[in-house]
């Protein structure tokens, strides 16, 4: 005897798998656009090695300082028995700051969350002499002063002046003000910032 049960149609079970699937693929897409809304909305931020470079060569013209020093050049010359002196006040403007030509290494490593920056270590980028004013100046008998006299006295004002700006450790102070502006200003969540001084590692030298 044929069973006589109507068959139930199969159409509905597809129906439903059909849509069972499109909630998993829009529930994960959600999900998904919820954890980005969420980084953005806490602030994550993501790091560029390009806008750490930025930050590093702002910080490097902040910090480099023009600053006005004068010294006492005694100038003193002996010839045949005949001695020249002068004595000059020379005043200039020293520039002290970070010539990033000699060589800058910016690196990001994200896998250890660590941004490490080496700059050049700072020192007089240039010597403007404003002012010579002579207060003593004399003559040996057949020695008398002549132009090279004079070029030599430039040259000792700006190696004074030079001088006088390690004295006063201007280096010193560029390099602690970078070091702060950079760690206020290289600022990402989680990441740890380093910075160095001096000359950057060679790429054989950055693989151990």
């Amino acid at each position: 005897m044929a069973d006589s049960a109507p068959r139930r149609p199969v159409w509905p079970l597809l129906l439903a798998l059909l849509l069972f699937g499109l909630a998993v693929v829009v529930g994960r897409r959600v999900a998904h656009g919820s954890a980005a809304l969420g980084r953005l909305a806490h602030g994550e931020t993501s790091v560029s090695q390009a806008v750490v470079v930025e930050q590093t060569r702002a910080v490097a013209r902040l910090v480099t300082s023009e600053t006005m020093l004068r010294d006492v050049v005694v100038y003193q010359n002996s010839r045949l028995g005949s001695t020249k002196r002068s004595l000059v006040v020379v005043t200039g403007k020293v520039l002290t700051g970070f010539d990033l030509d000699r060589g800058t290494e910016v690196t990001v490593d994200r896998p250890s969350r660590r941004i490490r920056i080496t700059l050049p270590e700072p020192g007089v980028m240039g010597v403007e002499i404003t002012e010579l004013k002579t207060y003593d100046e004399q003559r040996g008998l057949w020695n008398p002063f002549r132009p090279a006299d004079r070029d030599t006295i430039f040259a000792l004002a700006r190696r004074q002046l030079v001088e006088a700006a390690g004295q006063l450790d201007l280096a010193g102070h560029a390099e602690e003000s970078a070091r702060r502006l950079l760690t206020a200003m290289v600022h990402a969540d989680d990441y740890t910032t380093e910075i160095r001084f001096g000359r950057p590692r060679a790429p054989a030298e950055l693989e151990h």
